[in-house]
């Protein structure tokens, strides 16, 4: 037995005004055994986000990805959370991102089903096949019983806007050399689930995370702190993700029209502050953006990666986090204790401090630089200098940033 909900209407300037998010009731009666959404509107002017709540919470989000979606027992669309479909009052939600002037046409059906089996996500494809090899490690000096891990925090995955799966994500990170990955699609943890199968399938360390979304800004909710909910104020994700021991990091700052606008009462312990919207390394606005904002905030990196071809392949930049172990754990305990550096690719120059000193790896002929106008000649693979305050960077011959530690 099925049963089907319609909604359909006109979504106007006036809507988006009111409130960025709208919400359309779906009853699903005892007994259903899976739960159908299709969202039907002129893409051509609009864009509407959508996603899902039932009685206990949330279930899942896609954005503007997808326009349909199955919830099951036992499956459910990526981006979406599978298990028992509780009866009650289910709300599909729709996000107004960009209406038209004249607003937009939709249309919402929504049909539960009480035989199982009756609905089904469409299936995934082949898992890819384990690495035969990937690159060598590189080893940076590190403190007794610590490693360097090269990584990257910020990247996507068919649960949100991305192009491959989680498998096929680690397989290609680990290809690129990369220890660690974060996996942050938006506003969903789907993708939670398969990270620690997938991670030692192709031997790289796979860290949950969640990029909250908002028109005002977006910020990488990091480790297994449950969902994060983008609808409330920026310091509600802080203090979650605090909580449930976990990191938060402002994304991509300075990034069109996704740079970061929201006011915070307090500041999140990381800042990507290189991202690949630092489109030329000779610019310092990121690092003003930074400085301006919270200097204390460790900097990190991000490739914000989404699909061959359109992004920054990850590690692209690199952030390296000095680690006493190779767990998702360990990556943000190094983190959190501010042990990293960032460089623009895994086998570029790399700036490390150690022990009150600074160390050039990789680095001949580059230019260390202070922020106090401060310069020096590195003389080559691996030169030692005294460490001083604030942030230092690798520069080559004609100013463009090759390596950044805070």
């Amino acid at each position: 037995m099925s049963e089907t909900t319609r909604h359909r209407g006109r979504w106007t300037q006036d809507d988006r005004c009111g409130s960025p998010w709208h919400y359309l009731p779906v009853e699903v009666p005892p007994g259903t055994a899976g739960l159908r959404v299709d969202l039907d509107y002129d893409r051509s002017g609009a864009v509407l986000d959508l996603g899902c709540f039932g009685p206990s919470g949330f279930r899942g989000w896609s954005g503007g990805a997808r326009s349909s979606f199955v919830i099951t027992p036992g499956e459910a669309t990526p981006g979406y959370l599978p298990g028992e479909l509780e009866p009650g009052l289910w709300q599909v939600v729709l996000g107004l991102y960009r209406l038209p002037a004249d607003g937009v046409e939709y249309s919402v059906t929504a049909s539960v089903s009480t035989t199982r089996g009756r609905l089904h996500p469409v299936p995934p494809g082949p898992v890819p096949s384990p690495l035969s090899e990937r690159p060598p490690r590189r080893e940076l000096p590190a403190r007794p019983g610590h490693r360097w891990l090269a990584g990257d925090l910020h990247t996507h995955t068919v649960h949100s806007d991305g192009d491959f799966t989680v498998a096929e994500l680690a397989r290609f990170a680990a290809a690129q050399g990369l220890d660690y990955l974060a996996v942050t699609d938006h506003n969903t943890t789907s993708h939670f689930a398969e990270l620690k199968d997938a991670g030692a399938r192709y031997g790289i360390t796979l860290i949950p995370g969640q990029e909250v979304t908002t028109e005002d800004g977006h910020a990488n909710a990091l480790g297994d702190v449950g969902w994060i909910d983008f609808r409330e104020p920026p310091d509600r994700w802080l203090d979650t993700t605090e909580q449930r021991g976990g990191l938060l990091s402002v994304n991509h700052p300075i990034g069109g029209h996704v740079s970061w606008i929201w006011p915070m009462e307090r500041r999140p312990p990381l800042a990507e502050v290189w991202h690949w919207s630092w489109l030329d390394p000779h610019w310092t606005t990121p690092l003003a953006w930074w400085l301006a904002w919270d200097p204390t905030s460790v900097p990190v990196g991000g490739s914000d990666w989404h699909r061959p071809g359109a992004d920054a392949t990850p590690g692209t930049p690199t952030t390296w986090v000095e680690c006493a172990g190779e767990g998702p754990g360990a990556v943000l305990d190094g983190l959190r204790a501010g042990r990293c550096t960032i460089s623009a690719r895994r086998d570029g120059p790399v700036l490390l401090r150690r022990d009150g000193e600074f160390v050039a790896v990789g680095a001949d002929g580059t230019i260390l630089a202070g922020p106090d106008g401060s310069r020096a000649v590195v003389r080559g693979d691996m030169a030692v200098f005294p460490a001083a305050d604030g942030y230092h960077r690798l520069l080559d011959i004609t100013g463009a940033t090759l390596a950044l530690t805070g």
